[in-house]
């Protein structure tokens, strides 16, 4: 969807006047009640397959990769608790999937999948290890993979996705619970968020372009009509100054067509930031819907580049990968995957490889649900629509 279209959806949604703790609510337009809510482009969810994955009709899923067992025509055993992800072109036609592995200690990291121009797995390999709880993260425009540490003094750090490797930390983006980083291709700035109840929405700025070394570090502060400005807060440690405002669990984010879409988790919202106008709405609000609520507990988001239709992944409730979208006017927001039998698990790292006819995602606990369990990670095919 062009950035035209997109600004016509978020116009078309209905101005909400339910209060909300960040600031008062007559600058927010949501999905304001189930009859604004449109059914999927592509139809209802059919049965569950073998691996308990639902799908649309003319869509299918392949198992590509399980904990601890060899990701299929290599040697290279797949990572636990896999996470947030993203794609990257390769020069031969092919593309690399890159995963987080949310283990505790020092047993997190980061794997990749290499495919080749054909969609077949070439190769998997480590780009980050020794590293603790990594979330989600965020590509960069320059082609590298920015995986993020969930913990108090987590750090971000940048990763090579294209071959084996160690990646390189980036203190200077803060030590704070990150979850997910979303870059701005037209300025370099980087958009982080942090998963905690009294998270801020922080923006990076650095010296160089594509230099992630040195740069200010910036919290949202959100006036009353919702627009934005930057205050400048110590990279070494969590933000919680009054001169900012409070975020309930900030999780996925991405960034496409100069919007930044990011969702808090604790209070079932996905938000979109203009970073021209610097103007934040609420586009929506599983509160105003009740029991009919298609999302619950959003995490991870991603967005369909052809199409411009955005992708939520459910921390929770009933495991669905649910689809936001504008379908000639009218508001979408309706499951298009769902998983059966992953209970205590959670959707990951939904990204479409560079071409947008692939999906990549995961069962981070599988079916078993503990934190033992593993992870199951999948390919999703089928004919995703255009603009």
């Amino acid at each position: 969807m062009t950035r035209q279209s997109r600004r016509a959806f978020l116009t078309h949604t209905l101005a909400a006047t339910a209060a909300i703790s960040l600031v008062p609510a007559g600058w927010r337009r949501v999905f304001a009640g189930t009859e604004d809510i449109g059914e999927s482009p592509y139809g209802p969810l059919g049965d569950p397959d073998g691996n308990g994955v639902r799908l649309p009709a003319g869509f299918s899923a392949r198992l590509l990769a399980v904990t601890d067992e060899f990701v299929p025509g290599t040697r290279y055993k797949w990572h636990g608790q896999p996470d947030g992800g993203a794609t990257f072109a390769a020069p031969d036609g092919g593309w690399v999937y890159t995963s987080n592995s949310e283990l505790n200690g020092t047993r997190g990291g980061v794997s990749a999948i290499r495919f080749d121009a054909s969609g077949e797995i070439a190769d998997a390999y480590r780009i980050l290890a020794r590293t603790k709880w990594n979330c989600a993260g965020g590509a960069t425009p320059w082609n590298t993979w920015l995986s993020c540490e969930e913990h108090r003094a987590g750090v971000v750090w940048e990763c090579n996705p294209f071959a084996p490797g160690q990646g390189i930390a980036r203190p200077a983006m803060g030590r704070f619970a990150h979850e997910a980083a979303a870059v701005d291709p037209d300025t370099g700035y980087v958009y982080l968020t942090e998963d905690h109840h009294r998270s801020r929405l922080y923006r990076f700025r650095p010296d160089a372009r594509g230099n992630l070394s040195a740069g200010t570090l910036e919290a949202a502060a959100v006036d009353p009509l919702g627009y934005v400005t930057w205050v400048t807060v110590p990279q070494d440690r969590p933000y919680r100054g009054a001169d900012t405002s409070e975020f309930n669990r900030g999780e996925g984010a991405w960034f496409a067509n100069g919007f930044l879409y990011f969702s808090t988790t604790a209070d079932n919202r996905v938000w979109v930031l203009d970073v021209a106008s610097n103007h934040i709405e609420v586009i929506y609000d599983a509160a105003l819907l009740g029991a009919d609520a298609p999302l619950h507990d959003p995490d991870n988001v991603t967005v369909h580049a052809r199409s411009g239709d955005i992708y939520v992944a459910e921390d929770a409730d009933d495991l669905q990968l649910v689809l936001l979208a504008d379908q000639f006017g009218q508001r979408i927001a309706a499951p298009f995957l769902q998983l059966v039998g992953h209970d205590g698990s959670e959707i990951t790292g939904p990204a479409f490889n560079p071409d947008g006819t692939r999906l990549y995602l995961s069962s981070q606990r599988g079916t078993g649900g503990g934190n033992n369990d593993p992870g199951m990670t999948f390919e999703i095919r089928g004919t995703f629509r255009d603009a």
